[in-house]
């Protein structure tokens, strides 16, 4: 069983966690976290890019010459893709990329992540996130304790005002609750910062 130390705002060993082997023990499944990645990107997309077809574009649709006799090719409507300015043929129409993966594939994607975040190193515990302010200056000194260098995900419960102010202007800060945590944002940030009660909610929640 996976044993975490506690660190407090100052960095400092104020005690430690044991983590379930099921949730944050989990062999890399690559294939698993990519099924998830894929799934989460489809699901972010607008689905609203569309072409004009030849009923969408202005024009009249009256026959340009008669059918036969002038020598011309045979025309029906100044509208045709064969026209500049004519309708597009077989272009893209709004459609819903989403689709839902299956909540064990997900579940197993994200134990697979904090398993490997874990071994690397990357995954940091802190007993909380009570800022005295909501100061982004603040909070950056904070932070600049830890040593985070690049990318920083940070896992508490969704009633932490000071925490949401004072990140919210940092580019490489995401903070999220443990019931928004997914697998894309566990891989874009290097670094992983949960409070104690965030990550005690998500292992329960993964250990089902």
């Amino acid at each position: 069983m996976p044993v975490v130390k506690i660190k407090n705002l100052k960095n400092e060993e104020v005690g430690e966690v044991e983590l379930s082997d099921k949730v944050f023990g989990a062999p890399l499944n690559k294939a698993l976290i990519y099924e998830a990645v894929k799934g989460y990107l489809a699901n972010q997309r607008s689905g609203t890019s569309a072409t004009k077809t030849r009923g969408n574009v202005s024009g009249s649709g009256k026959k340009l010459w008669k059918q036969k006799g002038t020598g011309r090719a045979r025309i029906a409507s100044l509208r045709s893709p064969l026209w500049k300015g004519g309708g597009n043929v077989h272009g893209p129409q709004p459609r819903d990329w989403s689709y839902e993966l299956p909540k064990k594939m997900r579940r197993g994607a994200i134990r697979s992540v904090l398993s490997e975040r874990l071994r690397e190193g990357g995954l940091l515990v802190v007993e909380d996130f009570n800022l005295s302010s909501h100061k982004t200056k603040d909070f950056v000194q904070t932070l600049s304790s830890f040593g985070f260098d690049k990318r920083v995900l940070i896992v508490a419960t969704s009633d932490n005002d000071n925490l949401a102010l004072s990140s919210r202007n940092l580019p490489n800060v995401t903070y999220i609750s443990p019931n928004g945590v997914n697998v894309y944002e566990l891989l874009k940030h290097e670094h992983i910062a949960f409070t104690k009660e965030a990550i005690s909610q998500l292992d329960q929640r993964l250990n089902k």
